[in-house]
């Protein structure tokens, strides 16, 4: 049964862009499309979330503080992180825009699996370098090259105009149905409210097995560690995450390693599955083998949505903002100043998973919780306020960002918190087990 809830999560993004108006003289975000408003809209969705789940628990509630040049640090935290006082470049060498013959197309080949599976699919060998590929793809067609790396398990996509997306099967689906999507399973259990849990840390006791890779996924679960909730992470030893992503978007968490596909560690893991109240996967609908007990949670982020002919494809926020018209909207093409349709698709997966377990408070009904970023790019290139020539964007002062050890990184997003429980633990260094 779905409980259509657009009105809980979209008059949040709504009434965000009333903040344009009052954002700081700094242009945070600053781009043609209004990013400070999905961005401030999505971490709203967020606080209105736990409101209703503080008085669903009869905690106290308290206002929240919506700060731009915290939330703009949050969404560039890409580009606010430093290691050992060094930025980190947040794209491999054979990811980026390339021209084809008749247009361009976008790769995402910051993985080496998708690298060497693009460089085969192109018969190029595997030390080709950025020219190569670039000389390659220029003397082909732009939807032949999506259609042979897609089908080969790559990412590519051509680059289109919004309207050739909004005319597609694929952009119709993205940009049907709520921003959150809240459907109820037929399963059950006594209802449970941990009764560890404050006002500032309302999800405390609740348990969060996070199987999400990259930054959609991650920036959630992070989300619900701010909250209060046990985190725990676990990913396969086979695919080692980029290194200062886990670094970024793993505060809070632990972290394990479990390949699935050995006997002793998918006892392992089943035992985890039997004491979690909320899963939250990230990966192409389909694509994880697990048996949910009964009244938990779900929350899951795809790239291009569950239904329709692009929902088992790869993607990333990259290739969704080329597919769908936004690059270019932005430049010839270009990019939004963040990977905001990664973080905004966190937040509100944040949110319907915290309004999932407040219902659950009452009557015990397993739910899921989705999002893609592909319908939460539909909602920003439907959105008011763009900006003919926006002015060049700018990020946040030291202000947002704290230092552990050599590890500097953006504050959360939500001001009311000075900083996350403890920074990212090194990637599968913690026991699988609660």
């Amino acid at each position: 049964m779905h409980e259509l809830l657009l009105s809980d999560y979209d008059i949040g993004l709504k009434s965000a862009t009333a903040l344009r108006g009052a954002q700081p003289t700094r242009p945070y975000l600053s781009a043609t499309l209004p990013v400070a408003a999905l961005a401030a809209g999505s971490v709203a969705a967020l606080c209105s979330a736990v409101d209703r789940y503080r008085t669903a628990r009869e905690l106290e509630s308290a206002p929240w503080t919506l700060d731009l040049a915290r939330i703009a640090a949050s969404f560039s935290g890409d580009k606010m992180l430093r290691i050992d006082g060094a930025p980190v470049n947040g794209f491999a060498e054979l990811s980026g825009f390339f021209p084809t013959s008749d247009g361009w197309v976008r790769t995402h080949a910051n993985y080496p699996h998708h690298r060497a599976r693009l460089l085969a699919t192109l018969d190029l060998p595997r030390n080709a370098s950025r020219d190569d590929l670039s000389a390659e793809l220029a003397r082909r067609e732009g939807a032949a090259v999506e259609h042979e790396v897609t089908s080969a398990g790559g990412l590519a996509v051509r680059v289109r105009t919004e309207q050739d997306w909004a005319a597609s099967e694929p952009g119709r689906r993205a940009a049907s149905g709520p921003v959150v999507s809240r459907t109820m399973r037929p399963d059950f259990r006594d209802p449970y409210g941990p009764p560890q849990a404050t006002s500032r840390t309302p999800l405390a006791g609740i348990r969060v097995l996070d199987l999400t890779r990259v930054i959609a996924g991650p920036v959630a679960t992070r989300a619900l560690a701010l909250l209060g909730a046990t985190v725990l992470r676990v990913d396969s030893p086979h695919l080692p995450e980029i290194a200062w992503q886990h670094i970024e978007n793993g505060q809070g968490k632990r972290t394990t390693l479990l390949d699935l596909g050995e006997p002793n560690d998918r006892e392992r893991f089943d035992a985890l599955m039997s004491g979690v109240d909320v899963v939250v996967t990230g990966y192409r609908p389909g694509a994880l083998d697990i048996r949910l007990a009964p009244g938990v949670v779900h929350g899951r982020v795809s790239a291009w949505g569950e239904r329709g002919p692009w929902a088992h494809r790869r993607g990333f926020d990259s290739l969704v903002q080329a597919a769908s018209g936004i690059s270019l909207i932005e430049g010839a093409p270009g990019a939004l100043p963040a990977q905001a349709l990664d973080h905004a698709s966190g937040y509100l997966l944040a949110a319907g998973v915290v309004d999932a377990l407040a219902a659950q408070l009452a009557d015990g009904i397993g739910r899921d919780a989705t999002v893609s970023l592909a319908r939460t790019a539909a909602w920003l290139l439907a959105a008011p306020g763009r900006i003919e020539d926006p002015p060049a964007a700018v990020l946040p002062d030291e202000q947002t960002v704290s230092t552990h050890g050599t590890i500097t990184a953006a504050r959360p997003a939500l001001a009311d918190y000075d900083d996350y429980p403890f920074p990212a633990h090194d990637w599968g260094s913690d026991d699988a087990r609660w």
